[in-house]
């Protein structure tokens, strides 16, 4: 039988293409001119649609803004999780090598969604807890840590000093585009093997 996703009204479909037309214009908003520089009425006027349409599929700006930012962790975490499964299996180093390369291209690739999810400054001093790709990231060091492939380390502190790697050198490719760097792939490994061979037992 065909599923019940195949058999929307065209009013369902036609809610769920205008709700994906706004989240992909509100990020580009959001990019472009901060979050305070974002209005839900300018929003509806890019959009096509009325106010109070938008107000059907987000209560507010906030609500928006937070839509955004889980969908663009799941996206950067459904990326990192195409490195083979064969290297996941086995060794962790190995594992750590792929993943912070991946990380990269993934981000490089994506840079409307990196830099929101990344860069973009978000409003108020709210704190930030850990994503699920940063926590399997920590469990992978600590693993590395436990067989004596690295050195007795702070895992923590290990964990944030790889991801500022990764992300140093991700936000300067996205950001820079137009400086003159070397070979890419060649940088990009040699920022990641440098964090991850300082690690080393």
């Amino acid at each position: 039988m065909t599923s019940q996703a195949v058999l929307k009204t065209p009013r369902e479909r036609y809610r769920a293409e205008l709700r994906r037309t706004i989240l992909d214009v509100a990020r580009e908003a959001f990019n472009r001119d901060g979050y305070e520089g974002v209005s839900m009425r300018k929003l509806a006027e890019k959009v096509g649609c009325s106010h109070a349409n938008l107000y059907l599929h987000f209560k507010d700006k906030e609500a928006l803004f937070e839509c955004l930012v889980e969908e663009g962790f799941q996206r950067f975490a459904d990326g990192l999780g195409k490195v083979p499964q064969s290297v996941k299996q086995a060794d962790p180093v190995e594992f750590l090598r792929k993943a912070g390369r991946a990380y990269v291209e993934f981000g490089v690739a994506n840079a409307s969604i990196y830099e929101f999810v990344f860069i973009l400054r978000r409003p108020g001093n709210r704190p930030l807890t850990p994503h699920a790709s940063y926590e399997r990231m920590r469990a992978l060091i600590q693993r590395c840590v436990d067989e004596k492939r690295f050195r007795r380390v702070s895992v923590d502190a290990a964990s944030q000093a790889l991801w500022a790697a990764a992300h140093g050198i991700t936000s300067l490719l996205i950001l820079r585009p137009t400086f003159p760097w070397t070979d890419r792939e060649k940088l990009i490994g040699q920022v990641i093997d440098a964090a991850i061979d300082a690690l080393l037992a």
